[in-house]
Formats: C-alpha cells, sequence, structure tokens
C-alpha cells in the first residue's frame, strides 16, 4: 500500500471515531495522523517499524497501526468501528459535502441507511427541513450522488497507466517472438477517463487465452466480440482481441478510433479493406498517418488530406517546468530539492515555484514577509544553480470578486503569477465566467491555473463560458494552464483547438508538491496531443532565455 492508502485508512478511522461522538483530542490525533504520513516523502512500506515512529509526530503507537495495516490492511480500531456501522453509512461517507455530523442526523434523525434512500429522500425534498440542512444543502447532496453514481466504472487513466503496462509487458513475454500486439481504444487515444483498457493481437483467441490463464484472474469469454474480457488484481476491466497478420492494420485501426472518427473514415470508403498497418490503411484512403491522440472526429481527417496535421508536442521539448509548491507552503520537498530535482533528473533549463498566497492559509500562503524570505534564498540558490534558473512565481488565489491576492505593488516584482480559484466554487456560469475573466484583465497575471477547478471523477468544476473566457486570454496575452496532475487536466483538451485558434499559448504545469510529481508533465503533454498543440503552443518548450524575454515583455 503506498501512503496516501494508509492515510485514508487514518482519515475513516477518525471521521467513524466522530460519527459516534468519541473523545475530540483522540479524534483529532487520529485525522493528525492521518495528513502527516500522507505528507511523509519517504515510501512507509519501505520503512522499518523504528524509522517510522522516529518520524515528527507519528510515534510508536500510529506505527503499530501502520504495522498491521502493512500486514491485514487494517487495524483493530478501525475494524470494530466498520463492523458496527452498516453498509450504506459506509458508503455515504465517500459523498462529497457530507461530513460525519451531517451523515449522523440523516442516520439517526431521518433513519435513512443507504445512499439510494438519501436520493430519494432529496427527491421528495425531506431533507431541507432536518437540522443543519436547507435546501440548497440538499440540492448539493443530490448533485454529488448524482456525479459519483454517474462516476462508478470508472477510473483515470493514470492510475490505469501500471497495470496497462504490465499486462503489455506480458503477453509480449508469453506471446511467439515476433506478435505484433498494441494498445486500442480510449486507451490508446490517450482519454482520461475510462471504463476498460482494450488490447490486439496478431493471435488466434486460443492462443490469447492460452497465455492470458497463465495470470489466474477470472475471465469471461465473449463470443459475440471474439474477445476476452477480464478484471485484474486492481480491478481494472480489459478486453483482449485477437487479430491476424494480414488485417492487423485494419483490425487496430477500428479498435482504436473513436466512434466519430472511424464514420468519418467510412464515408471516404466502406468496407475498407485489409492491411497490415494502419499508415497503409490511411494511405489508401488518400490520408496522412494520424496519431491516435486525434482520432476523435474532429478536424483530423481534413487535416490529413491537406498535408496539415499539426507536429504533436512530445516530453522532450519541454524546457522547464512552471507552476509548482515547496515546503514553503503546502509542498513536502524544499525549494532546493524541487529545483535540484528539475535539473538533474528532468534535464531542464528553469524552475518556476508557485507557492500558495497569503489567503490560503489552509495551505501555508506566504505573507509579503515570507515572500520576500523565498526570494533571498531564491537568489542564493540561482548563483549556485547556474546556468539553471528558478524563476520567481506565485500562485495567487483569485479572490470571489475576481481580484488577486497581495497588492499590485508586490505582485508586478514576481517573474510571473499564476491566477487561480480556491474557495468559493459553488457558482453559476455568469459569476465564474465573470470572476475569471476579472482576474485575467488584471494586468499581473501571466497564467490562468486549472479554469475550472475540476477533479475528475470527483468534482464537476465550477462551469465558465469557455469561449469568453479563452477570448478574454486571447485580448490580454494571459497563456492557460494544462494542469497536469491526473486529477485534474484541466484546462479540457476539447477546448485546446479554439484557444490555438484565437493565438493563445498554453502551459504544461504539474502543480507539484513533491518531486516526483514535476513527471506529471507526461499526462499534460498527451492531453496537449490530443488537443493538437505543438511546441509552438507551448510556453514551457521556450527556452531560458526565450521565457525570461517573454516574461519580461
Amino acid at each position: 500500500m503506498d501512503n496516501k492508502a494508509i492515510a485514508k485508512l487514518f482519515k475513516l478511522c477518525s471521521q467513524l471515531m466522530e460519527l459516534y461522538d468519541e473523545n475530540p483530542f483522540r479524534v483529532k490525533g487520529i485525522a493528525s495522523a492521518s495528513f502527516k504520513l500522507e505528507k511523509l516523502p519517504s515510501a512507509i512500506a519501505n520503512m522499518t517499524f523504528e524509522e517510522l515512529s522516529a518520524q515528527p509526530g507519528i510515534g510508536k503507537s500510529t506505527a503499530e497501526k501502520v504495522q498491521q495495516i502493512m500486514l491485514t490492511g487494517t487495524f483493530p480500531e478501525l475494524t470494530e468501528l466498520l463492523e458496527k456501522t452498516p453498509i450504506g453509512i459506509q458508503e455515504m461517507m465517500k459523498i462529497k459535502g457530507l461530513g460525519p455530523k451531517k451523515i449522523k442526523i440523516i442516520w439517526q434523525d431521518l433513519d435513512i441507511e443507504s445512499v439510494g434512500e438519501l436520493y430519494y429522500a432529496c427527491n421528495e425534498n425531506r431533507l431541507k427541513d432536518a437540522k443543519g440542512f436547507g435546501y440548497k444543502t440538499q440540492e448539493d447532496i443530490k448533485k454529488a450522488i448524482e456525479f459519483a453514481t454517474a462516476s462508478e466504472g470508472w477510473f483515470l487513466y493514470a492510475r490505469a497507466l501500471p497495470s496497462a503496462n504490465a499486462l503489455l509487458e506480458f503477453l509480449t513475454k508469453q506471446l511467439p517472438a515476433g506478435t505484433q500486439i498494441s494498445f486500442a481504444g480510449d486507451f490508446r487515444r490517450k482519454v482520461e477517463v475510462l471504463q476498460q483498457i482494450e488490447l490486439i493481437a496478431d493471435v488466434s483467441r486460443d492462443a490469447l487465452e492460452n497465455a492470458l490463464v497463465q495470470l489466474k484472474y477470472e475471465m469471461e469469454l465473449e463470443e459475440t466480440k471474439n474477445s476476452i474480457s477480464f478484471k485484474d488484481e486492481n480491478n481494472f476491466s480489459f478486453q483482449v482481441y485477437p487479430s491476424e497478420p494480414h488485417s492487423f492494420g485494419t483490425d487496430l485501426l477500428f479498435r482504436t478510433g473513436s466512434e466519430a472518427h472511424i464514420e468519418q473514415l467510412q464515408k471516404i470508403q466502406n468496407p475498407i479493406p485489409n492491411f497490415p498497418t494502419e499508415k497503409e490503411c490511411y494511405a489508401y484512403l488518400g490520408l496522412d498517418y494520424i496519431e491516435p491522440e486525434l482520432r476523435e472526429g474532429f478536424d483530423e481527417l481534413g487535416l490529413a488530406k491537406e498535408h496539415k496535421l499539426p507536429e504533436l508536442i512530445r516530453f522532450d521539448d519541454l524546457k522547464g517546468s512552471l507552476h509548482n509548491h515547496s515546503t514553503y507552503s503546502d509542498g513536502v520537498h524544499t525549494l532546493s530539492e524541487m529545483a535540484n530535482y528539475c535539473k538533474n533528473e528532468l534535464k531542464l533549463q528553469y524552475f518556476g515555484i508557485c507557492d500558495h498566497s497569503k489567503t490560503a492559509v489552509y495551505a501555508n500562503g506566504l505573507s509579503s514577509e515570507r515572500v520576500q524570505q523565498q526570494w533571498t534564498e531564491i537568489d542564493q540558490l540561482n548563483q549556485q544553480l547556474a546556468p539553471f534558473k528558478i524563476l520567481k512565481g506565485i500562485e495567487s488565489d483569485i479572490l470571489s470578486d475576481g481580484s488577486l491576492d497581495y497588492p499590485d505593488e508586490l505582485l508586478s516584482q514576481f517573474d510571473f503569477v499564476v491566477g487561480s480559484v480556491h474557495s468559493n466554487l459553488k457558482m453559476d456560469e455568469e459569476k465564474a465566467t465573470a470572476r475569471l475573466i476579472k482576474a485575467i484583465e488584471n494586468p499581473y497575471t501571466t497564467i490562468l491555473g486549472h479554469p475550472t477547478g475540476r477533479l475528475l471523477l470527483s468534482r464537476a468544476g465550477y462551469p465558465i463560458d469557455y469561449k469568453k473566457v479563452i477570448d478574454a486570454c486571447a485580448e490580454n496575452n494571459v497563456v492557460i494552464e494544462i494542469n497536469a496532475n491526473p486529477l485534474r487536466l484541466d484546462m479540457d483538451w476539447r477546448w485546446h483547438r479554439y484557444a490555438v485558434s484565437k493565438g493563445v499559448l498554453f502551459s504544461i504545469n504539474p502543480d507539484a508538491h513533491r518531486t516526483e510529481g514535476l513527471w506529471d508533465m507526461h499526462f499534460g503533454i498527451e492531453v496537449a496531443r490530443k488537443g493538437g498543440l505543438t511546441k509552438e503552443n507551448c510556453l514551457n518548450a521556450m527556452s531560458l532565455s526565450e521565457i525570461e524575454a517573454y516574461l519580461k515583455k
């Protein structure tokens, strides 16, 4: 189990303790342990008992519970609480906006014990008169349940990637040498959320079955689809298709493209003959080869016919990393550690630090004095790390009225400013759009951070008028962030083409809070490729001298 999974069990325990009105000091202690365990810079699984118990704020009691989790998946106190809590109540605790206090009222006062009953009660308008609720809270809970229900059976591309690569590697070893094998479907097109991972190989179904049975997973043979489906130990759904060498290209083409892309191809020629490679398929149709990420049924066929497909951006095109955090605010690693990792491991030319601004008290936002302190350290580090450079940035909260945190005289001294919304997220489209546009019009806003505030499969994000926001960025020379954190991937790739048509630049930002988070730029690159972006469309594909000139201008 990773640190996050272990911390999650401690958090669940604290919530259940609060549900049963246990000693507030003990509740706070377990909740604090959850926070500290998740923030540890090293993997708990690799620590000895002595090393873990010696960590600040951990101690032997917490270390013992962690040891029990590593052995059994839980610890006695949590097990006891779960055993006396109905499954439906446990499911309620996963619904955004429902804390232990509200769940206790739902359970004990309203006699509701399942999410289904709760949703029905919302529809019946029975929740609004309960203590501490009201109509707005009732509607928010209803929407949260609808969102959670829609998310069932879906998973993040980034989360599934290790399992997908493991299966590909396994099949490559098990199947005969020279077998063509490839990912297909949404996974190959790098769609951000998925329901299954598809693969195709140019061998018989029997050969596939004989290989896959070695995994000892529960499998289901689907005669009509001529495929094998199963779930792995991480509960990811897989679909594996057989093919033949002479038709592998055509089969892969059909198994990869979105429905809209395939329909457009079939308007050119139907049926499409069998070919061993996809390039031959596209050439037969009079088209240049189209990268899988672009096969979404937008304008890719027209561009392929006119030889105008973009040369999609690659990870190697990135020259620096912007929008990152350190221990100055809510990061795990120090400014020096983050910068050195960026220089030595990613081989980049510059690193942009963007710790939280003062209003973000929950994230230890920087006071004006602490900003000056950070700048002093940056100047010292820049002398040591030259020619590599740390750029002085800030993630300035966009306040409720659209203004930026800090006075103009301080904002003007940063190399760049990322403006982001972190509070008062429950806005209608008109209010959210106006708030963003006011921030965009601020002369010190360089980059608009995670424009909708969405969290994939968790929070839909506030609604915005995308065209108005993008147009405002174009008019005010504001760069739009592609937040590369796999939970965000915001701004959505479906709007990248419109932004490019307006001349807007993007910045692929990891929003990293620890060194390994810098690698999330890989996921940002994949989203950018889906949006049809080239390196010329990307701010942090500029060299150090180029970006310095750009920021100065």
